[in-house]
This record gives structure tokens, C-alpha cells and sequence, in this order.
């Protein structure tokens, strides 16, 4: 497997969470009780497994091998740091209307609700640039030995960052997410 493989895997389960946040958007301004709780299992799932352990590979290992390879990072890497970073703000300011939210704002769920709606539409954009050009560029230009080296450095991330186990916990909860947002 190759290292922009396992990050394509990631972006799969990336989409279903996008999908479940949207379908929440929707009861919200239909006016329907979204639970708080799945509301901050949904932020944490974009926290951590998105963000800390999804982004943190890219950033930390991924983009900077590419740029040993000789992809310079003034184009379409700077252009996905600058959309992680983007996508950050979303999520804080999704955050904090959810902080209102639970405390029993009913207003705040418009802000939650335009916040996640940027917000998958970037990471929708953002994910298709990724599968479809930056990985190809990866592939193409990281040679083997160093593809192996990030797989492993991957897997050490994963440990480190989020916690042995964790992965599995958030694919878990999309499933039971996905039954409550989706399948109804």
C-alpha cells in the first residue's frame, strides 16, 4: 500500500462524516432536535481524526517529502495548507455556535449549520484536488523507499496523536452515526 492510499481510505471516511454533518444541517433548519451529543461526537471526529491525525499526516510528512521529491510548495501544496487551515476556522466557529447550542441557543444552530455547510464544501473541493492531482504528483515523484518510510511514520502519528484504538472508535461511530443521519 501506498502512503497516498491509506490517506485516499481516510478521505472515504471523511466523506461519510461530511454527509452525516450535512444531513444534521438539515434537520437543524428544519427545526428538529439535533443531539448534542452527536453534535460533539461529530466535531471531535473532525478534530482528531481529520484534522490531528488526516492533516497531520499530510502536513507533517507527506507534503515535505513531496517537496524533498522536488514539488515546490509555492502551488498546489500551499494551496491545501492554506484550505486546512481555511477548514480550521470553520471548525472552531462551528465550536463555538455548538458551545451556545447545548447551553440551549436555539439561534446557534444557524451558525453551526453555515459553518458545517462551508465547511464540507471545502473539504468535498479539497479531497477531489487531493485523489486527483497532489497524490498523483506524490505517487509519481516520492521514490519507494521513502513511500515506506511515511506508511511507517503514518502508523506512528496514528499511535502518538490520537491513541492506539482510536482509529477503529471513529469508523465505529461513523457507522452508528450513519444509521441514525443517513438511513432513516
Amino acid at each position: 500500500m501506498k502512503p497516498t492510499e491509506q490517506l485516499k481510505e481516510e478521505h472515504n471516511a471523511i466523506k461519510l462524516m461530511l454527509r452525516i454533518l450535512e444531513s444534521s444541517c438539515y434537520r437543524l433548519e428544519a427545526g428538529e432536535e439535533v443531539s448534542a451529543e452527536h453534535l460533539e461526537q461529530m466535531l471531535d471526529f473532525v478534530k482528531v481524526f481529520v484534522d490531528k491525525c488526516h492533516h497531520g499526516k499530510e502536513e507533517d510528512l507527506l507534503f515535505p517529502a513531496m517537496e524533498e521529491a522536488g514539488i515546490p510548495r509555492a502551488g498546489p501544496i500551499g494551496v491545501m495548507l492554506a484550505e486546512h487551515e481555511q477548514g480550521r476556522e470553520y471548525v472552531k466557529a462551528m465550536t463555538n455556535a455548538f458551545v451556545k447550542y447545548k447551553a440551549g441557543d436555539q439561534q446557534a444552530s444557524a451558525k453551526i449549520v453555515e459553518n458545517a455547510r462551508a465547511y464540507t464544501s471545502l473539504l468535498n473541493q479539497h479531497i477531489q484536488k487531493e485523489d486527483n492531482i497532489l497524490y498523483r504528483m506524490a505517487d509519481m515523484r516520492i521514490p519507494e523507499q521513502k513511500q515506506h518510510e511515511l506508511l511507517d511514520a503514518f502508523e506512528k502519528i496514528e499511535r502518538e496523536r490520537i491513541g492506539v484504538g482510536k482509529h477503529e472508535e471513529f469508523h465505529r461511530l461513523l457507522e452508528q452515526l450513519e444509521k441514525t443521519y443517513l438511513e432513516n
